[in-house]
């Protein structure tokens, strides 16, 4: 507008003020003046479409405020820039909202001016308050915005921007239970073999030794990385290791020749591949995520959490940004500052993963697909959570000489490395949903301790189905009269189909589907870092999905833990847990306790309590004991598996139709019962994936993770091992063949 303020005082303008949706204007910033000329034609109120204009830039519609721009400032600029000019004040100030209150309004026939007190809030500098106008003008009979940058803030003028100079503070570290690092800010070193620099024998074996002792690693692994490049110049990424551990041994490695090796500073995990799923890893703001960041801060160039407790806890570990907000002239010269805070103290994590539990879980899945988790049983803390296949997290920063190389063939994988098996995939829980089918038939009063069945090998009580027990498919005699507690000690399928066919015939269509969900299936357990719900299907779910009612079928189907059922080896670990600690559900955690350099606590570790198993305690004894003879017992199914090992534990073996490939998912699933209270007692779900039976697979692997966490290593070869962590055959020798297959 060319006229001036004073002029429109002059010809009698009203000052007045509404009651708007962001504020009111107060009566003291409303002094009576004269009347206004007035015409024939009344005039829409300025200050509804000043709200308008506002009301659209608190919601961040910038296309809407564009519409309510004057035919004038239209032409003075696109649509496209306009939007750009207020998408960059958004990112630049680091907006989080946008509020204002109207305060008073000058009003003559065509021209109006409607002041208001702006508050920006800044993820970074905090509230930045300003009084400024909105220039408004009446075209068509409207009311329409005469827009300047000042309409922004005062401050602004063409050609100015804004600018934040932000001040991040160093991220802080996640550490284990026992304040080991699971992830620091440290000087690392990223090591690398030159095969054409190699020694001779003599030299090669001294630098096999040395990097076999500073990696943890077997010399034939690491010789077999660069076997076929020998007398090449290409770089085989190997790994990285914290400055001071290198330190020690680069002399030795610089005099035998072989290996080459640059030092980088950023984000470091000391595990590898050990631990990535769980903690997770940082690396670069993308390009995708540039304007999500920079609104909460960040300068656009940082390492930010991706996945895990990185990603979930960044706030805290990122801590408070800090800087000063400025205005900038056109050549990108600073002409004043508008605000300014001090950058908040960053947290430290302290987790409750063992880091050496959590190495021996990540590498007693080592070759295979699946998961570990470990759980205290009593409280629900998480002490290792493992996922096969990992990821090398060191390979995200791209100061790592083993970045390039380690991430391009990292995408290349086809085998999903960066899903946590652990709490993001279902899979059908197989034999050891037995468990809660032996549940359901005692809770329902259909079976009690005493019952008993006679096996066959095959089931043949459902018209037009026949279902087979393992010992037809290995060749074995059936079971023949057996009681309710053997049926799950020896894994008998038609046992179990037994009792979810007398369940549905007998009015307990759903006990099965609530059973399940009272042992905390087809819901989220509560983990920090997320985790899927899985699927536990019921009549209603049937009808929705499958358009036909719940049969007979269906019930015998998941009395064996097929079915469509999903659940994760997270949730096995916790119902399992229950089982063993006496029928309390706990919620998973992860997090033992966050806090300041200084000690000031925001967050500490509580045994959070969700429920209890629907069991009675006499019945949930019985099943203690049932899960006991599994691996107690001569006829058990896990019983050859656990020969020599001194702890008490029970168990169940499961093996679950994948529903893809030719082998089934093996499950192992159990707890101890020491009563140490210096080593409490364990919940231990194991899974693997398309690999076969759980005796076979499941419950060695089991063991080795017992043996870890009592032992402080392993002990017990794997069948399929020539020694710990060397595999001899493709498939474990000398299988036991008292496991349930599929039927």
């Amino acid at each position: 507008m060319n006229r001036t303020w004073a002029a429109i005082v002059v010809l009698g303008v009203l000052m007045s003020g509404c009651s708007l949706g962001s504020g009111t204007r107060t009566p003291e910033a409303s002094p009576q003046l004269p009347t206004p000329v007035t015409t024939n034609i009344p005039a829409p109120d300025p200050e509804v479409a000043a709200r308008l204009f506002l009301d659209a830039w608190a919601r961040w519609d910038f296309d809407a405020m564009y519409t309510q721009l004057a035919p004038l400032s239209q032409d003075s600029q696109s649509q496209e820039d306009f939007v750009k000019f207020y998408e960059n004040v958004r990112q630049a100030a680091a907006l989080s909202t946008v509020a204002y209150q109207i305060t008073s309004a000058l009003v003559n026939p065509r021209e109006a001016q409607v002041s208001y007190r702006l508050t920006l809030t800044s993820s970074v500098v905090g509230e930045v308050v300003r009084d400024t106008y909105l220039s408004l003008v009446r075209d068509a009979g409207e009311w329409k915005v005469a827009w300047s940058p000042t309409s922004v803030l005062p401050e602004l003028s063409e050609g100015t921007s804004l600018f934040m100079d932000v001040t991040t503070p160093t991220r802080a570290n996640i550490y284990d239970r026992n304040g080991l690092a699971l992830a620091v800010q440290a000087d690392t070193v990223g090591v690398y073999i030159v095969p054409n620099r190699i020694g001779d024998e003599k030299a090669e074996e001294t630098m096999l030794t040395v990097l076999g002792r500073l990696f943890n690693r077997s010399t034939g692994s690491i010789q077999a990385l660069y076997e076929s490049f020998r007398g090449t110049d290409f770089l085989i990424p190997l790994g990285e290791v914290a400055l001071e551990e290198f330190q020690r041994v680069e002399g030795t490695l610089n005099a035998v020749g072989g290996t080459g090796w640059d030092t980088y500073t950023g984000r470091y995990y000391p595990l590898g591949d050990s631990s990535s799923q769980a903690v997770g890893y940082v690396a670069k703001i993308t390009q995708e995520q540039e304007a999500e960041y920079r609104q909460r801060g960040y300068a656009g160039d940082e390492y930010v959490g991706q996945t895990g407790l990185e990603f979930v806890f960044e706030d805290e570990l990122r801590g408070q940004p800090g800087g000063t907000l400025y205005v900038r002239d056109s050549s990108g010269r600073v002409l004043t500052p508008l605000a300014s805070r001090d950058p908040g103290v960053p947290q430290s994590i302290t987790t409750t993963l063992d880091r050496d539990l959590q190495l021996q879980a990540q590498r007693a899945l080592e070759g295979l697909r699946g998961a570990i988790v470990v759980l205290e049983r009593d409280t629900g803390r998480v002490l290792a959570i493992a996922s096969s296949p990992s990821f090398n997290p060191n390979l995200f920063n791209v100061e790592n000489p083993n970045g390039s190389a380690g991430l391009t063939e990292l995408f290349r994988r086809n085998d999903n490395p960066f899903i946590d098996r652990a709490t993001d995939s279902a899979y059908p829980l197989g034999s050891v949903f037995k468990i809660l089918t032996m549940a359901a038939g005692l809770e329902t009063k259909t079976f009690t301790p005493d019952s008993e069945y006679t096996c066959t090998g095959f089931f043949e009580e459902l018209p037009g189905y026949t279902g087979e027990d393992w010992t037809v498919a290995k060749d074995r005699d059936p079971h023949g009269t057996i009681t309710l507690m053997q049926g799950l000690e020896r894994s008998c399928n038609p046992w179990f189909y037994h009792i979810g066919l007398a369940l549905f015939d007998r009015g307990f269509p759903t006990a099965l589907p609530d059973m399940a969900r009272g042992f905390g299936l087809g819901q989220a357990a509560g983990i920090e870092i997320g985790e899927s719900q899985g699927l536990i299907p019921d009549p209603e779910w049937t009808q929705a999905n499958l358009g036909r009612e719940w049969g007979p079928g269906d019930s015998v189907q998941l009395a064996i833990g097929q079915a469509s059922m999903g659940v994760t080896p997270l949730q096995v670990a916790r119902f399992v847990a229950a089982v063993g600690n006496g029928g309390t559900l706990y919620q998973p955690q992860m997090v033992e306790v966050i806090q300041t350099a200084e000690g000031a606590v925001s967050r500490q570790f509580a045994v959070a309590e969700q429920g209890t198993l629907p069991v009675s305690q006499e019945n949930l004894a019985f099943i203690q004991q049932a899960m006991t003879q599994v691996v107690r017992e001569p006829k058990g199914t896990a019983y050859r598996r656990f020969l020599g090992l001194n702890i008490d534990l029970a168990g169940k073996t499961g093996t679950a139709t994948s529903g893809e490939g030719t082998e089934s998912h093996a499950w192992f699933a159990g707890y101890t019962f020491r009563n140490e209270p210096e080593r409490p007692d364990i919940a231990v779900a194991v899974l693997v994936e398309y690999q076969g039976e759980g005796s076979e697979w499941a419950a060695p692997i089991f063991r080795r993770v017992i043996e870890s966490y009592f032992f402080g290593r392993p002990f017990t070869l794997y069948p399929w091992e020539s020694q710990i962590g060397l595999t001899r055959t493709p498939t474990p020798e000398g299988g036991d063949a008292t496991e349930t297959p599929t039927p």
